[in-house]
Formats: structure tokens, sequence, C-alpha cells
């Protein structure tokens, strides 16, 4: 087994795999590089090779000794356009156009729209946005059988194009039968995260934490405008939530998706539930070795909002500079979490603590750990909830979560400044402290004459039993007892 030096960085790096990043030399360099969690794009590629890359990924567990988070990233439903009969066509602005029910190949003045729930849900007023919002209609009337439009702007359309209807609701599920396909493979394959697209209201949750069957953990995408509305709700039926920002910058006006960024981190961050940042953070990597100063600033600013998990897309999955991409987010993280300013912005986030006992203590373990100046907090923990109520306090020193369930290691890959171990329970006090100590020495986050708090529940392996906060120093003789099994 390699040993690798521990990550002092706290914010995560997800990368997803595509055709740039599917051979094992490739996905090794992203994950040497600074990759924590990989993301499996389930609108792409077929389950052989998404299995492939599962077992190169859980090879390095191996290699390593480090569990290794993996996102199954669901595509969702797609409206489209249907074709038309002489390619494209050029919509003026204040044309009159025509989206029916006739699958018939359409011309200048008409195309088909096979989806009744835009139907169903289209009013005089709303807005259509074609080809990623390029092109926007305005609904003039609606019957059963065509919707009537105004071109507002205009533009070349290609047939099958997407469609985005901002404005409303649309009465359909979030889960699609190649979406209960794709869950369902990566439910049989162990991923550890699910993530669901198209979330517009809490229940869309539902199904699928239904399918999985208390398998892996779900990420709600925060893409529609209508999930904005209810987002607390979709925060306490979701395990964590993506700030997806493209197709938030499709249904909104760009400027609009900066502040409602800051909003879902924040409001993530007061639930204490993970909140990855996504699309186009260093977009110009896909073909350049060296992003924009925007792109810099851009990831910089999600760090600083205290994001668990920023994400690259097409940059890892399809770019010519896949692992320099990684390099350069984990190089911008650890330039933004050494600014000697950087604690401070991220607390300016309140996060309330529940009336329990876990929250209290974890709570106590961020004071604690200022006023002794310890080198790290040590968690006990079998579901990883402990963990969890930890890193949403966002203390200085790293999280090092103990646990004999290699699930829960694997799934605490996405979350802020967490070093997750897969190790034998405790039995005793005694035993606690001791296992702590030697784990902190191995891992790299403490060393003879530091201390570390440690954070346990009693009786030991009991979840959801946090109820005891112990400060320990280590000391120099203990040095020489912690190159013992992990066990």
């Amino acid at each position: 087994m390699k040993k690798l030096p521990p990550r002092t960085r706290k914010v995560r790096i997800l990368a997803t795999l595509g055709p740039a990043s599917s051979s094992e030399a490739m996905i090794r360099k992203l994950y040497l590089a600074g990759a924590d969690a990989f993301r499996l794009n389930m609108s792409h590629g077929g389950h052989e090779g998404h299995a492939a890359n599962i077992e190169i990924i859980r090879g390095f567990e191996k290699d390593y000794g480090r569990p290794t988070t993996i996102l199954a990233d669901l595509q969702g439903p797609k409206l489209r356009i249907g074709t038309f009969a002489n390619g494209p066509v050029t919509l003026a602005k204040g044309a009159r156009f025509r989206l029916d029910r006739d699958p018939t190949p359409g011309n200048q003045s008409r195309v088909a729209l096979l989806h009744p729930e835009i139907f169903a849900a289209a009013h005089e007023g709303t807005r259509l946005l074609l080809d990623d919002g390029k092109l926007v209609l305005r609904v003039q009337s609606v019957s059963d059988v065509a919707i009537d439009t105004l071109v507002e702007v205009g533009g070349t359309l290609s047939e099958r194009k997407g469609v985005n209807v901002p404005d409303v609701v649309l009465p359909m599920a979030a889960l699609t039968d190649k979406d209960r396909r794709d869950l369902a493979f990566a439910v049989e394959a162990g991923c550890d995260w699910i993530a669901l697209s198209f979330v517009q209201r809490p229940q869309d949750l539902a199904e699928a934490r239904r399918l999985m069957g208390g398998h892996g953990q779900l990420l709600a995408k925060i893409e529609k405008p209508a999930a904005l509305a209810c987002l607390d709700e979709i925060l306490e039926m979701s395990d964590a939530v993506m700030v997806a920002r493209g197709d938030l910058g499709v249904e909104l006006p760009p400027y609009a998706v900066p502040p409602l960024q800051k909003q879902i981190v924040e409001s993530a961050r007061r639930l204490g539930k993970p909140v990855v940042v996504a699309t186009q953070m260093l977009e110009s990597m896909i073909k350049a070795p060296t992003p924009t100063r925007a792109e810099v600033s851009d990831v910089a600013t999600a760090v600083y909002d205290g994001a668990d998990a920023v994400m690259l897309s097409a940059e890892t999955a399809a770019g010519d500079w896949p692992e320099e991409a990684v390099a350069m987010m984990d190089s911008i993280a650890h330039s933004v979490e050494h600014d000697p300013g950087y604690l401070d912005r991220l607390h300016f986030t309140k996060t309330m603590p529940d009336p329990t006992t876990a929250d209290a203590l974890a709570e106590a373990s961020q004071r604690i750990t200022e006023t002794v100046t310890a080198k790290a907090i040590v968690c006990f923990t079998s579901s990883g909830s402990t963990v969890r109520r930890v890193a949403r306090e966002r203390p200085s020193a790293p999280i090092l979560a103990l646990t004999p369930r290699v699930s829960t290691a694997r799934r605490l890959g996405l979350m802020w400044g967490v070093h997750a171990v897969r190790t034998r329970d405790v039995g005793s006090f005694e035993e606690m402290i001791g296992k702590s100590k030697r784990m902190a020495l191995r891992h790299g986050v403490a060393g003879a004459g530091d201390k570390i708090i440690i954070l346990a529940g009693v009786p030991f392996g009991t979840p959801g039993s946090t109820n005891v906060l112990h400060v320990a120093t280590i000391r120099g003789d203990e040095l020489k007892a912690h190159g013992e099994g992990e066990g």
C-alpha cells in the first residue's frame, strides 16, 4: 500500500469522468492531483463504461488506503422540440411560431413539441426558452393541441433543441424510466451519492429515496427556479444540494445567479447539509492549460463562502487538460484557505445548533479548538451525523472521522474539512483515547505535544449517541505506537 500525505485542504474537489478521463492512468492522475470524489454523468456513456470506472476508483482504496467517493448524476427529463423538414430555421423577433403535438417535421412557422406537461402548465404570458435560452418565445394562447407564441428573442433554431419553462412548475416527475434504470445500476454498483436532476419541489425527492432503499445518500440539484421557492424544504428532504449554475443561468438572468449561489450555500450551511458549487468553474481549461483570472476568482468565491465541494465538469470529462484543471482547483483552494481572513469570512454565516447534546458538543468542539489550539478534532461515528455537525461549524482544525463502516467513510468525501478512515470501533474510554492519538499521528493531522479533541458516544458503537467530548495531549513516547494496524 502506498502512503499518501494527508490532504490539508478543507474544500473537496469533485471531478467528472468522461472520454478524456476514463483510463486508469488518467483517473489516477486526477486522484493524485487532488480529486477527492468522482462524478459519473449518467447523461453520457453506458453502464459498462461507468462500471469500469467504478472498479478503477475502488482499486485506489486498496492502493492508498483512503476511502474514495463516487457520485452518480442522473440525467433527469429532457424537454426537446421535434425535427425540421429542411434543416435549421431562422425565427425573427416579432414573428409568430407554433409548437404543437403533430410529429410531422416542422418549418418556419411550426415545430412538434411532444411534451403534454408543457401544454398542461403553460398559459398566456409564459416564457419558453429554446436552445439553452438563446431564443425566447412568449406564449400567446394554449389549446389541447397547440401553443401559439410570439418570438421575443430570435435566431437560428435547429431540430431537437432543448426547451426550458422557467415561469411554471411542470407537472412531471424528476425521474424518467432511464433515470430509474441508472439509479438501480448506481445502487447495485455501490455508488455513494445519487444526484437528482430537475428537482422542482420537495416531493420530487421521495421516489428516488424510496428506490435507493437506504443505499447511498441523495443530493438535490438546484437548477430550476421553482426549487428556490421551497429551498429549505428541499434541503430538509435531501442529504446535500448542488448549485447547478449552468441550468439556473438558462432559466434566470445571468446576473441573478451569483446572489442565488450565495443564498443556497448559506442555507445549506445553516442546516448542516453539504453543498457543491458546479458548472463552468474553470471552463476555459477545456481547451487552454490555464484559466482566466475571472474563473480563478469564481472558484475562490465559492471557497470563501464555505462550499463543501467545488466541481469540474467538461474540464475533466472532455477537456484537453484534465489533470491540470484539478491541480489548478487544488492550488486555488489552498491559496484561499491560507488567507488569514479566510476563517473569519466563513463564520459570517451563523449556524445555530439544534437543542441536542450532539449539536451542543459539535459547537463546543469548534470553540475549544480555538481556545486550546487543538490540531485535530477526532470523531467516532457510525452514520456520519456527528461529523456533519462538526463540519457545519467550519473549525480551523481538520476533522478526522473514524468509522467501522466503509460506506460511511466514502460518503464523507463530499464534506468540508473531513478526512475519513475506516477502522474498528472502540469498546472503552481508554481505547477511545489511545486510538484517537494513534490515528491522529498516523494520518499526519497531529504530532507530539499537540492537543486533539475527541467526540464519541457512550455506549460505544451506538449510532446517534454522541455525548462525550474529551481533550487529549499526545505525548512524545506515544509516537512509537502509531505504526500499529488500523484496527
